[in-house]
């Protein structure tokens, strides 16, 4: 028989409060009355899924996705891989990593963006993968520029990637972003200020990493996205495990 799988209550003092006033944008964002738990449905926990019949070949590779026909976007070509687990260390296989940024000038392709920087003709600033059996992901794409943006009179955003995975369901989708080693703006950010833990800033900080570097051709980075626990899934009346 399988063991029901460990279920983790989320650890209210590792995440930052919803409201921080230094973080201007949460003041009108963040609820003002408790959060209400609902029930999740079988459905909503266990499916829709995705298949690499969903993806394109191209689409975790940001430097031709979009490009014309042999053209590539400008900036520093890099590599962001790393591996999904669980707070147990156990790989998440077959799930669904998404990523979107800025390009090499801080400009997203948005058309509410209107930040000074040109729009590159040959950068979509968006990709997605599968994880492999082991959990791994990789994406080829270029270094994302800082951008300014209106919190304080002079304030900028480190370079940063957003992430999004999914898990069994739509329910199960968590939402992040991670940011570069060795950036001077990540501790002046009003929004990473908001994470009182320096761990886990570190956590959401993407690492160099030589190893994987393809010499000639792009840096890489390593980002391990761990998840909070696996939530057993309900069959019938009881808790099966994975």
């Amino acid at each position: 028989m399988s063991k029901p799988g460990e279920y983790y209550q989320r650890d209210r003092a590792w995440h930052p409060p919803a409201l921080d006033p230094s973080y201007k944008t949460s003041v009108a964002r963040s609820p003002r009355l408790a959060l209400i738990s609902l029930q999740n449905s079988a459905s909503e926990i266990t499916g829709p899924v995705f298949g690499h019949n969903d993806i394109d070949p191209i689409d975790n590779d940001l430097l031709k996705n979009y490009a014309q026909a042999g053209e590539g976007p400008i900036g520093e070509r890099i590599i962001l891989h790393g591996r999904v687990l669980d707070q147990n260390s156990k790989p998440v296989a077959n799930t669904l990593v998404e990523i979107w940024q800025a390009n090499a000038g801080g400009r997203y392709r948005h058309k509410k963006d209107t930040y000074l920087a040109p729009v590159d003709p040959n950068f979509g600033g968006c990709g997605r993968t599968m994880t492999d059996e082991n959990g791994y992901y990789y994406f080829r794409t270029v270094k994302p520029g800082a951008y300014p943006w209106r919190n304080f009179i002079n304030s900028w955003r480190p370079a940063h990637i957003h992430l999004s995975i999914f898990g069994s369901g739509f329910a199960q989708r968590l939402i992040t972003q991670c940011y570069f080693e060795g950036d001077p703006l990540i501790p002046k950010c009003p929004i990473v200020q908001s994470i009182s833990d320096p761990t886990a800033v570190q956590q959401l900080t993407a690492r160099i990493d030589m190893n994987a570097t393809i010499p000639l051709d792009s840096i890489a980075y390593r980002f391990d996205i761990v998840l909070r626990g696996r939530r057993a899934t309900l069959f019938e009346n009881r808790l099966e495990g994975d």
